[in-house]
């Protein structure tokens, strides 16, 4: 707790005490309605200054995670490809792009996308993925489904100079189908780690034919994320963080190792508690028994997953929830599923962002 904090609770104790005190004068009827106005006006109070969710990170309620704009920033104005270029895909193939002008990216995270639109060439971009729904680009076909697998026949019909995925968006079956059809596709690493932010931008930039464009957004994002990760206030003991998908209450799955949310909850000072808990998979369906075995400090969600289940409310009904510190603390944050686990451009607007709502603080 701040000084501040320190110091609003103990002159909240001495007004209570002075109240309570006061109380033992007047009349019954009257000392209920008083005692009933000095709990509002006190939990107001302290709601107001924060002394129950400061920098230890150990206050109660929800919070929303919020990073402003969701649209990511150009590094530049439009860049102008040097092109033929030739690049090695991640399913190990030599490809050799010859335009980037008609180009979709899709992946599960809307990670591509994002980054095409900050390389400054977001005006070439003429499909999406269904995760890659920031402002700028929800108005551009979905070559997706629901489930995020690909439509060939989406992708096909927007013809495109170059199809930007990676190899777990796209099934083998799928690849030979835009292998058959003369596709020119670049398939990326569909693993987000934050070590990996960095390389990804370059490679896409490589692909595209601007690699000094991707040098330069690579060091912004990593001074980024090094500035929102030196913001995290000092633990003596870190928070547990559980990661928790959900789509209804019928999909409720929590993070583990390899999933993305382990390396973010990492940037963010504190313990994977599906990691500490034993799962091995990157995401388990939710028993009971786990949840409570993992005892998070902290739920962190995305906000339409959290809508699904009926919010804070709903998801405290979901086996073991209630049972674990977070849920007794209702101690729930949730960030836009646009960019909460996108790892690309965005990444240290987000790790500040989940800094502020998780401590309480804006970063340093």
């Amino acid at each position: 707790m701040t000084q501040i904090g320190r110091t609003s609770a103990i002159a909240a104790a001495m007004i209570r005490l002075a109240f309570m005190r006061f109380l033992d004068r007047v009349r019954p009827g009257v000392a209920r309605y008083l005692l009933a106005a000095l709990a509002l006006t006190l939990f107001a109070g302290t709601s107001a200054c924060g002394t129950d969710s400061g920098a230890t990170g150990s206050g109660r309620g929800p919070s929303t995670a919020t990073v402003g704009n969701l649209d990511p920033v150009p590094i530049g104005p439009a860049p102008a490809p040097v092109l033929p270029a030739t690049v090695r895909s991640f399913d190990g193939a030599e490809v050799t792009i010859t335009s980037a002008d008609r180009i979709i990216a899709a992946d599960r995270y809307g990670t591509l996308a994002q980054t095409v639109w900050a390389l400054g060439l977001g005006p070439n971009l003429i499909g999406r993925s269904t995760s890659a729904a920031f402002p700028a680009v929800q108005n551009l076909p979905n070559v997706t489904g629901g489930s995020g697998s690909l439509n060939v026949e989406s992708v096909l019909a927007l013809r495109p100079t170059v199809f930007l995925t990676d190899t777990t968006s796209a099934a083998p079956a799928v690849r030979e189908q835009l292998r058959a059809a003369g596709v020119t596709v670049v398939y990326f690493d569909p693993q987000r780690t934050m070590d990996g932010v960095a390389p990804q931008i370059e490679a896409v930039a490589a692909a595209l034919g601007v690699p000094d464009r991707g040098r330069a957004l690579a060091d912004r994002t990593r001074d980024e994320i090094a500035a929102a990760s030196a913001g995290v206030p000092a633990q003596d003991k870190p928070l547990r963080i559980a990661f928790l998908y959900l789509r209804s209450t019928a999909i409720t799955m929590m993070a583990g190792p390899g999933s993305g949310a382990d390396e973010l909850i990492t940037a963010l000072g504190g313990e994977d508690a599906g990691t500490s808990a034993g799962l091995t998979e990157p995401f388990t369906a939710i028993t009971s028994e786990a949840m409570i075995a993992a005892a998070p400090d902290v739920l962190l969600v995305m906000s339409d997953g959290l809508s699904s289940v009926g919010g804070v409310d709903g998801l405290l009904k979901v086996p073991g929830i209630a049972q674990t510190p977070a849920g007794k603390n209702r101690r729930v944050v949730d960030m836009a599923d646009e960019v909460l686990l996108s790892f690309g451009p965005n990444t240290g607007r987000v790790v500040a962002a989940l800094d502020e709502a998780v401590y309480g603080a804006a970063p340093a």
